[in-house]
């Protein structure tokens, strides 16, 4: 299939990105693609403004700040996944990126948009909600940090406005005990289930609207995980179980 009709906006700067933002109704920005193209061409989305960033000079930095590591808009997940910077300072991050899709869709996706999008069953957000992350966002107001625990709010909805664009997301070293397991039907697949381990704070995914914070001695303690084709809610909570032990064992 092929999109509805949209007009298109290729912003040289942050500064013009913003602009747009703050002008157009309901637009989406297009970073990587890798989620919202798709979309696009299913007609599950049809927004009338597209703002590609990719045009934005610079926008790519993988850097070390805080004793953390902070990925710019542009910084595509492989660069990640390669990064020595990553490796030393936060090595679940590295981990996990791995278990995004394949390669192929690594090297144009982008860990910003990945969080962005809030998809549940993703492994990035749950990656900043373990580490207790945070993403920057700006827009013509000004610039803000959100925490990860305020940034999820739903299925594929954050605490982003619309006039605002996530600039950087920014993930505390990892360098104590950590681990980052999930359980799908294929390699590559979204997970049934998932669970990451950052020292003694556990984060799952794929078993709520979002990702959430859970005790590890009891990790399905409240949750209440949804039923499909794929996997029964029963499962997905021993799935919960069994992924939490493999973790702290990691």
């Amino acid at each position: 299939m092929k999109p509805a009709p949209f007009e298109y906006h290729a912003p040289a700067s942050v500064e013009e990105a913003c602009s747009l933002l703050a002008s157009l109704e309901d637009a989406k920005v297009l970073a990587g693609g890798q989620s919202l193209v798709p979309l696009l061409n299913f007609r599950l989305a049809r927004p009338p403004h597209i703002v590609d960033i990719n045009r934005i000079v610079g926008f790519e930095r993988v850097y070390e700040r805080d004793g953390g590591v902070a990925v710019q808009a542009l910084a595509r997940q492989s660069a990640i996944e390669d990064a020595q910077l990553v490796a030393r300072v936060c090595p679940l991050l590295g981990a996990a990126v791995r278990l995004v899709a394949h390669r192929v869709i690594r090297n144009r996706g982008t860990v910003c948009g990945s969080l962005a999008h809030a998809d549940p069953a993703s492994e990035l957000p749950a990656v900043l909600l373990a580490l207790g992350g945070h993403v920057v966002a700006r827009s013509t107001r000004g610039e803000r940090v959100i925490s990860a625990e305020a940034l999820f709010q739903g299925v594929m909805e954050t605490a982003l406005a619309p006039d605002e664009l996530m600039t950087e997301a920014w993930f505390p070293a990892s360098a104590g005990q950590f681990g980052v397991v999930e359980e799908s039907r294929r390699h590559g697949d979204f997970a049934l289930a998932g669970a990451v381990r950052a020292g003694s704070r556990l984060a799952l995914f794929g078993v709520a609207p979002t990702p959430v914070l859970a005790d590890p001695k009891d990790p399905t303690l409240g949750l209440r995980p949804s039923g499909d084709l794929e996997a029964s809610a029963e499962f997905r909570l021993h799935l919960v179980r069994v992924l939490t032990a493999r973790a702290f064992a990691a």
